[in-house]
């Protein structure tokens, strides 16, 4: 698989950016270092001034690329969920039983990550983190509504629905197949965050994962055996 990621572009909305990141070498190390800063201080306090000081350049030259940190958050968070989208698609793709193909399904959408080096400017453990502590702010706005009509969060519902497909092949009489793939999705960055920073209300741990839980929760819903 990591093959197949390697000959692949992540193609993000264009309108979520003003000049393509991926074009240029300024370009991947905005994103690149980005991640970083986000990751170190919180996407609060992250400004693109900050953001210039740690790459060596000027502010005015990543708003070239980005109207705003809310847009380069989209970007950030749009990327993640192409990426994930890719890894569900080729890890399952050839799996014919229903049953395994849903186990796996899971298994890619909850686990934790590791590094994938097909993308070298991208670290992916840290992105996912960010994705975990951040994206939420990515879409709690007052601008959510026209964002989503303009496609913003396009890849994040079609990786939704990709699992919802794969729940109404086991069990097509499920009245609520779109709700359970959702909660699988948001539910695994949720109980990330609560293994990480409130272990008291959660069984996840360093043995239990998220993972786990959604297999037991998705599998004794649908009633799979």
């Amino acid at each position: 698989m990591k093959y197949l990621l390697s000959n692949i572009k992540i193609n993000i909305n264009e309108k979520i950016y003003l000049k393509d990141p991926e074009s240029s070498s300024l370009g991947k190390r905005i994103i690149e270092n980005s991640i970083l800063l986000i990751d170190e201080i919180g996407f609060d306090v992250f400004t693109f001034k900050k953001l210039g000081l740690k790459i060596g350049s000027n502010e005015s030259s990543i708003y070239r690329y980005f109207e705003s940190k809310h847009m380069l958050l989209l970007y950030l968070t749009s990327w993640y969920w192409t990426w994930l989208e890719y890894q569900l698609v080729f890890s399952t793709n050839s799996i014919e039983n229903k049953k395994d193909k849903l186990d796996k399904a899971i298994t890619v959408l909850c686990q934790t990550t590791i590094i994938d080096s097909a993308f070298s400017h991208i670290d992916e453990v840290i992105l996912k983190r960010i994705v975990i502590n951040e994206y939420s702010k990515s879409y709690l706005t007052k601008e959510v509504d026209s964002e989503n009509k303009e496609g913003y969060f396009s890849v994040y519902k079609r990786l939704i629905n990709r699992l919802n497909d794969i729940i109404v092949t086991i069990n097509s009489d499920y009245k609520y197949p779109l709700t359970l793939a959702s909660t699988v999705v948001d539910g695994a960055m949720h109980q990330h965050f609560l293994k990480d920073h409130f272990r008291s209300i959660t069984e996840c741990n360093a043995t239990v994962q998220p993972t786990d839980f959604f297999k037991d929760l998705v599998f004794n819903t649908l009633k799979i055996k």
